[in-house]
């Protein structure tokens, strides 16, 4: 894989798809970090479905912080991990409402230490919020980058800083959008759906489908 062929990827999924957006449904930062840590393990369409309800009676940190973890499980127990991700939340609104003023830090390391935010999530929110060319790799990232061979590596942390390093800077901000995306729809886990992906004849995959 070269510098020629990933930027003619890149430049491919930009016109299919100039402006890429998370599938998360949100309308202000905060809302965008509880989706993302609702998100673990989950799907974005079971998360919208939880978050439709939740949003419409607390949205801000206090609102939620006053519900409490027993009153928010009744809106997220649907989602995966329910009770830890509740846990959590109550916690991250307490700091948020204690140290930043209710509002959302666009800072790495602030946003890692609220509870049940990782690095990826904190890469989501600042890319997503607040327009930082960061790089969050989940699975289908990190299959994609693998299986394509743009950004091969043996974990998320190795892949992360490869595609930093090799994605041109022109597509920084929205390549992570376009790579979930392909990962999800079209570079699929169990058979790639290679026949009608608009990258297949510079993808490296050596199994490809028909």
């Amino acid at each position: 894989m070269n510098k020629k062929k990933r930027h003619e990827i890149f430049s491919r999924l930009q016109k299919d798809n100039p402006h890429p957006v998370t599938e998360l449904k949100f309308s202000s930062n905060f809302e965008l970090l509880i989706a993302v840590i609702l998100s673990a393990q989950a799907t974005d369409k079971s998360v919208n479905i939880a978050t439709e309800k939740l949003f419409a009676v607390a949205n801000t940190p206090e609102a939620i912080y006053r519900l409490g973890e027993t009153g928010l499980k009744n809106y997220i127990k649907t989602i995966g991990l329910f009770n830890s991700k509740a846990k959590n939340i109550i916690n991250t609104c307490k700091i948020l409402i204690d140290e930043h003023n209710s509002t959302i830090p666009d800072d790495q390391k602030k946003l890692e230490a609220l509870p049940g935010v990782g690095r990826k999530t904190a890469n989501v929110v600042r890319n997503t919020a607040f327009g930082h060319p960061t790089m969050a790799v989940d699975t289908h990232i990190f299959r994609v980058a693998n299986r394509t061979n743009i950004a091969p590596g043996k974990n998320v942390l190795e892949v992360e800083k490869k595609l930093l390093k090799f994605v041109p800077g022109e597509f920084l901000v929205d390549a992570h959008h376009w790579l979930i995306l392909l990962g999800r729809y079209t570079c699929v886990a169990r058979k790639p759906r290679c026949g009608s992906c608009i990258i297949e004849d510079l993808c490296e995959y050596k199994y490809k489908t028909e």
